[in-house]
């Protein structure tokens, strides 16, 4: 078995995992990059299927994403701007389809009075909560004991407002049923994007793509690195001490001064720990869990909606896929359209055969675009769930009560072990620019231990 010695070890070859590596090197540590797949990126998969370039991942570009903005630039990646003209269309509770544009969806004026005065409360909420501290708002434990869709109940008996507020942290975020998080949890969602509006307005989250895909990021980020990404190397045991870590493959050994774990929580247990991690850690990662969600991908000879006078963006509460949109590649003659299927809908269509489920999600997709959109010339489905070294999408949140009793404990390095990923940001919450923060923070902790124990030692 080859052995290496190094300065940090990272786990993980995602952009969380990428950008700490490379902080590191700058700081003149030296590094070396596990990686279980056989490719970089994580939890960013841009793949050529069926001869149709398709982001399998996470794609999109917000304006307030600075930390990722900051790493295209001096990546000197281009952006372009997702299509958003013409109309939108919103499917109501009686199937009827109705197509708008601005940021209002038709609903009646009542239930339109509703939205627009829970989502001023929300924004007030959101306002106050520290991203990176959720836990510490004077409200924090009574916020995280109360479902995110029994709140909305409380403040509402308008179904289809109740409906339409929280889909946009339970089925489009966080992918999970709106009563199996808390109201804190979805603050935090919103908070992580600048406020609950922001999050609700596609134009500001879906707002510009990487030409040539996202997944170039990690890509880019590994070439600097050379030999020091390993690739098809799951960790097996980690041991560590105050002495450093040793990192076993099945056939590497790595010695290190730290660790970064820089991969989902869910899956930390895959690793054996010596000694094991302390009980805090044991109990806070039973209670952090996958959302899961299926990014369809429906590529189409061309772009038909946009003759229709449409922009793609559509969404509904009561369809199989709550949300799509335009996602027509960048300089492509042909048209794609991306979807989503989530939660509890999401479950439900893996127990159909394939066709059946292919069916049916093309189907709910018709009801946005009309019939033309049941036969595309590619069709793919993402489905994170079936990842072994993911295990859902699109990260990992607390269970009831979980975030305001162990969020605190989540980014804490375990002696020489430390950690980072999309799943612990504040700011960029479950997104790339939030991995690529967290990246930078860990890198930059075990920098300055480094040197503090420089100058002890010096002393």
């Amino acid at each position: 078995m080859a052995e290496i010695t190094r300065d940090v070890l990272i786990i993980g070859a995602g952009a969380a995992g990428l950008t700490a590596a490379n902080d590191l090197r700058k700081a003149g540590l030296s590094v070396a990059v596990l990686e279980a797949r056989d490719r970089v990126g994580g939890r960013l998969w841009t793949d050529v299927i069926e001869g149709a370039m398709l982001e399998i991942g996470g794609q999109w570009v917000s304006p307030d994403q600075d930390a990722l903005k900051d790493t295209l630039q001096e990546l000197g990646l281009e952006t372009y701007s997702r299509y958003r003209e013409g109309d939108s269309v919103y499917v109501g509770p009686d199937g009827q389809v109705h197509r708008f544009t601005g940021e209002m969806f038709p609903v009646s004026a009542e239930t339109e009075a509703v939205i627009a005065e829970i989502t001023e409360r929300l924004d007030a909420m959101v306002a106050e909560i520290d991203p990176d501290r959720p836990w510490e708002h004077p409200l924090a434990k009574e916020w995280d004991s109360i479902t995110w869709d029994a709140w909305l109940r409380v403040q509402t008996d308008d179904d289809e407002a109740v409906r339409n507020l929280a889909f946009a942290t339970g089925s489009a975020m966080l992918t999970k049923p709106t009563h199996t998080f808390s109201l804190l949890q979805s603050l935090l969602m919103a908070a992580s994007a600048g406020s609950y509006s922001n999050l609700v307005d596609a134009d500001f989250i879906l707002d510009e793509r990487v030409v040539g895909g996202l997944q170039q990021v990690p890509i880019l980020l590994a070439e600097r690195l050379g030999d020091d990404v390993f690739l098809n190397q799951p960790v097996r045991s980690l041991e560590w001490g105050a002495d450093g870590v040793t990192a076993t493959t099945d056939d590497l050994t790595v010695r290190a001064r730290f660790a970064i774990l820089a991969h989902a929580p869910v899956l930390y247990d895959r690793i054996s720990f010596v000694p094991p991690l302390p009980r805090r850690q044991h109990q806070m990662h039973q209670h952090l869990s996958m959302g899961f969600v299926i990014k369809v991908h429906a590529v189409y000879d061309r772009p038909f909606w946009r003759e229709q006078g449409l922009s793609g963006t559509a969404f509904s509460p009561y369809e199989l896929s709550h949300e799509a949109y335009d996602n027509t590649n960048h300089g492509d003659e042909r048209g794609t359209l991306v979807g989503f299927v989530s939660d509890q809908n999401a479950d439900d269509v893996f127990t159909l055969t394939a066709e059946e489920r292919k069916e049916r999600i093309l189907e709910s997709l018709s009801h946005y675009y009309g019939p033309e959109a049941k036969n595309p010339v590619v069709y793919y489905e993402s489905d994170w769930g079936t990842e072994e070294w993911t295990r859902g999408a699109y990260a990992a949140s607390f269970d009831m009560g979980g975030l305001h009793r162990y969020g605190a404990d989540l980014r804490s390095a375990v002696g020489p072990i430390h950690f980072a990923c999309s799943d612990m940001a504040g700011a960029g919450y479950q997104h790339v620019d939030g991995a690529i923060r967290m990246g930078h923070l860990a890198a930059s902790n075990i920098v300055e231990s480094t040197r503090a124990g420089d100058s002890v030692e010096a002393g």
